[in-house]
C-alpha cells in the first residue's frame, strides 16, 4: 500500500491518537483535528488522499460535510465513523457518498482494512440516487448491537441497487421490516410495496395471485384480476415465506425472473415486469433443496444478496432499546406511560425469546395495558415470563381435525394475507377448484387410474370426469397406486 496523507476529524482525542499510531505504523502521514472547519480548510487547500471523519463534531455534522467534499474533490474518499449507530446514519452516509461507514466502537484491524481498500480503489464511489428523509427519526429497525450494525451497513450498500435480496431468520425477527426499509429508502420508494405470504395462499390460487387472470380464464373468473406482479410494477414485490411455495409455482416464478416477463392466467400477451424482488423465509432452503422441495436454480436466482436476521437471543444488548421503543409506541397509541426497573430489564435480557422481537413487543404492550403501577418490577416480569411459553400443541389436534375445520383454518389464513381481508374476485370457484383437484387425483389413484370406477365413486358422469381431468390438467397413471 502506497504511503498517503490521511486527514482525520474527531473531537475525541483518544481516538485521534489511536488512529494516528495505527496508520502511522503503515507509513502514512496522518493529520488530525477536532473540528469540521479545519478539516474543510485542508480539503479546500488540496491536502490529503483520504478523509476519516466522525459524524458529531462541535461545529458541524460530519455527514453535512461530505457533499461539499465530493463536489469540490470527487476523487477524495471519505470514511465515516459514528457512535449514532442507527440505520438512518448508515443510509445517510452511503447516500451522501461515503466510501464506508464504521460504527463505534470499531475494530482497528477492520478500519485499517477499509483504509487500504479506499486508497487502492481505482474509481470514485458514486453517491446513491435519491435522499432519505433527513428529518425521519422513526427508525424502521431498532438496535445498536454489532449484529444489527452489520445489517445496517449491508442495507446502506443495497439502497441504490435493484439487486434481489433473500432475508432469512426465525419468525418474529423482523424480516418484513427489513424488506420495507429496502423499499422505503431505496430507488423504488415512489413505487408500490406489495407483499404476499406464500404460506397463506392455497396451492391452486398462487399463479392467479401472482400474475392475475383474464376474464373467463376459469369458472367464476367474471372479471379480469390484476396479480401482485402487476400491482408492484415500478416498485417492490415481497415474497414472504418463499420456502412454502409449491414446486409448480416455483417453476413459473423462475421463468419470470429469467425472462423478465409473464402472462396472466388465461392470457396470451406477455407482460414486461419491472419489479424488485425481495424474498424471505424462516426455513432452511438448502435442506428443502436436498429434500426436493425447493428448486436449486430458483434459490440462486433469489439469493443474490443474502441477509440473515439474528434472533433476539443473539443481540440481547438491544432489549432495552426495543423496550423503550415499544413503550413509547404504546403511549402514542393510547396506552399509559410505563417504565421498567433495572432488575426487570436484566431479567428480560436473560430470557431466550423464542418468539423474538414480536414476542417482546407483545409482552411490553401487555405490561403497559394490564398493570396499574408506573414502574414495572421484576416480580411482574417473572410472572409474565412464567406464563409466556405455551404448552406444545398436541399432534392429535390437527390429526383429528375435520375437513370443514381444516378448510376454514386455511381460508382464515388466506383472508388474513390480503389487505383489508378482501381477496380478488372469483374466490368461490377458485376455492372449489382447489378442493376438486386433489379429490379427483386421489380418487384416480385409489382406483389405479380406472376412470369408470373413479366416476362411480365420485358420483359423476364419466364424460364429466374426463372433462375435469383435462381442465385440471391431472395426469392419469393406469395400474399404479
Amino acid at each position: 500500500m502506497t504511503a498517503a496523507t490521511i486527514l482525520i476529524a474527531d473531537d475525541d482525542r483518544a481516538i485521534r491518537t489511536v488512529l494516528t499510531q495505527a496508520l502511522g505504523r503503515l507509513g502514512h502521514e496522518v493529520r488530525t483535528t477536532g473540528n469540521a472547519a479545519t478539516l474543510w480548510r485542508w480539503v479546500a487547500d488540496g491536502q490529503g488522499d483520504l478523509v476519516i471523519t466522525d459524524v458529531v463534531m462541535p461545529d458541524e455534522n460530519g455527514l453535512d460535510l461530505i457533499p461539499r467534499i465530493k463536489k469540490l474533490r470527487p476523487e477524495l474518499r471519505v470514511i465515516v465513523m459514528s457512535a449514532q449507530n442507527t440505520l438512518i446514519t448508515a443510509l445517510k452516509a452511503a447516500e451522501r457518498g461515503a466510501f464506508e461507514y464504521l460504527p463505534k466502537p470499531f475494530d482497528l484491524k477492520e478500519l485499517v482494512s477499509v483504509v487500504e481498500r479506499a486508497l487502492n480503489a481505482n474509481t470514485p464511489a458514486a453517491p446513491m440516487a435519491g435522499d432519505p428523509n433527513d428529518g425521519d427519526e422513526q427508525l424502521p429497525l431498532i438496535g445498536r448491537s454489532p449484529a444489527m450494525q452489520e445489517i445496517y451497513r449491508v442495507l446502506a450498500r443495497l439502497m441504490g441497487t435493484d439487486l434481489t435480496v433473500m432475508i432469512t431468520g426465525e419468525s418474529g425477527t423482523g424480516k418484513e421490516l427489513v424488506a420495507r426499509a429496502l423499499h422505503d429508502y431505496g430507488k423504488r420508494r415512489n413505487g408500490a410495496f406489495v407483499a404476499i405470504n406464500m404460506a397463506a395462499i392455497p396451492r391452486e390460487l398462487i399463479e392467479s395471485e401472482l400474475f392475475g387472470h383474464e376474464k373467463g380464464a376459469f369458472t367464476g373468473a367474471t372479471n379480469r384480476s390484476t396479480g401482485r406482479f402487476e400491482q408492484a410494477q415500478g416498485g417492490t414485490l415481497f415474497l414472504d415465506e418463499i420456502g412454502d411455495m409449491p414446486l409448480e409455482a416455483q417453476t413459473r416464478l423462475l421463468r419470470v425472473l429469467q425472462e423478465g416477463e409473464y402472462t396472466t392466467v388465461g392470457g396470451r400477451t406477455p407482460i414486461k415486469t419491472d419489479v424488485r424482488i425481495i424474498a424471505a423465509t424462516h426455513r432452511d432452503l438448502r435442506t428443502l433443496i436436498r429434500q426436493g422441495l425447493f428448486r436449486e436454480d430458483l434459490f440462486y436466482r433469489l439469493c443474490v444478496v443474502p441477509i440473515r436476521l439474528p434472533p433476539l437471543r443473539e443481540r440481547t444488548e438491544d432489549v432495552p432499546l426495543l423496550v423503550r421503543h415499544f413503550l413509547n409506541l404504546g403511549i402514542s397509541q393510547g396506552l399509559p406511560a410505563k417504565s421498567i426497573d433495572q432488575g426487570a430489564m436484566d431479567r428480560l435480557k436473560r430470557y431466550r425469546w423464542p418468539g423474538n422481537v414480536r414476542e417482546l413487543e407483545n409482552l411490553v404492550r401487555r405490561l403497559a395495558a394490564l398493570y396499574s403501577q408506573e414502574v414495572i418490577s421484576l416480580d411482574v416480569v417473572e410472572a409474565e415470563l412464567a406464563d409466556a411459553t405455551p404448552a406444545a400443541q398436541p399432534v392429535e389436534e390437527t390429526q383429528s381435525e375435520g375437513l370443514s375445520a381444516a378448510v376454514e383454518r386455511h381460508l382464515k389464513d388466506y383472508f388474513a394475507a390480503h389487505k383489508d381481508g378482501i381477496p380478488s374476485n372469483g374466490l368461490y370457484d377458485r376455492v372449489l377448484r382447489e378442493i376438486e383437484r386433489p379429490l379427483i387425483a386421489l380418487s384416480l389413484s385409489a382406483t389405479r387410474g380406472n376412470q369408470i370406477k373413479a366416476a362411480q365413486m365420485l358420483g359423476l358422469n364419466r364424460n364429466t370426469l374426463r372433462k375435469k381431468i383435462r381442465d385440471l390438467d391431472i395426469q392419469v397413471m393406469r395400474g399404479i397406486k
